[in-house]
């Protein structure tokens, strides 16, 4: 299980971002550092994702990236704009696509192409809408599937972004600490929404598959970042 955490500058002890995400992937599968720079496409170039291809855009920010290196995303990126993105898996009762666009291929994409968080935001959900989410997720296992959850933040603010197959909702954070781990979160609370959706829509609610131990997690997790909220370093992450 996965778990992502950010502290904006109220809560931190300098006044800056600090993001952090623990990353559970398989233990024998390969994942690691790359940094790609900056890029400019020609018209017409479509891109080569894990299982599909999209249209490419112009131009590319650059962008370090942990990736799994069986697959084109990443599981957390941050680029040269100050936009730091990590996913989570979560499993919900809406049913699972065909191959498409994988959870870890829209946080690279959100990364390249957002110069800011709700940029980032809006690439991705443009993209989940357009193309969808779907596949393996797992080398060699095709059977492990799921939907994604992000949290995606700049130097000023913070979104929680939560799917279920094309369906989303986004929170804005512009405060404090926030964190995901596993599970759908967003409850009457989103900021932004899909179509056929309220900003009053209980996403959790609505999509969840159920509730187990995940709820602990994020729970715990909530409670340390509030212990050390005002004074979080990058050490306390």
């Amino acid at each position: 299980m996965c778990d992502t955490f950010i502290a904006l500058g109220s809560a931190t002890a300098d006044g800056g971002l600090v993001f952090g995400k623990n990353s559970d992937r398989p233990a024998d599968e390969k994942q690691v550092p790359i940094s790609i720079p900056s890029r400019h496409h020609r018209d017409g170039l479509n891109l080569r994702c894990t299982y599909i291809e999209i249209p490419q855009v112009s131009e590319t920010f650059a962008v370090v990236l942990s990736q799994p290196t069986w697959m084109w995303g990443a599981e957390m990126a941050a680029n040269e704009q100050g936009v730091v993105i990590g996913n989570e898996a979560v499993w919900t009762t809406a049913p699972l696509g065909p191959p498409a666009l994988l959870g870890m291929d829209l946080v690279r994409l959100g990364a390249e192409r957002g110069a800011t968080a709700k940029a980032a935001v809006e690439v991705i959900t443009d993209l989940l809408q357009t193309h969808g989410q779907g596949g393996g997720c797992g080398q060699n296992d095709p059977g492990f599937q799921y939907h994604n959850s992000f949290l995606i933040a700049d130097a000023t603010e913070a979104w929680v972004l939560e799917t279920a197959d094309r369906k989303w909702v986004a929170e804005r954070v512009t405060d404090g600490t926030r964190n995901i781990s596993n599970q759908l979160s967003i409850r009457r609370n989103a900021t932004l929404v899909s179509e056929d959706l309220t900003t009053s829509s209980d996403f959790a609610a609505m999509f969840s598959d159920g509730p187990d131990a995940r709820s602990i997690r994020e729970s715990r997790g909530g409670d340390l970042l509030a212990a050390d909220a005002g004074h979080i370093t990058p050490d306390t992450m």
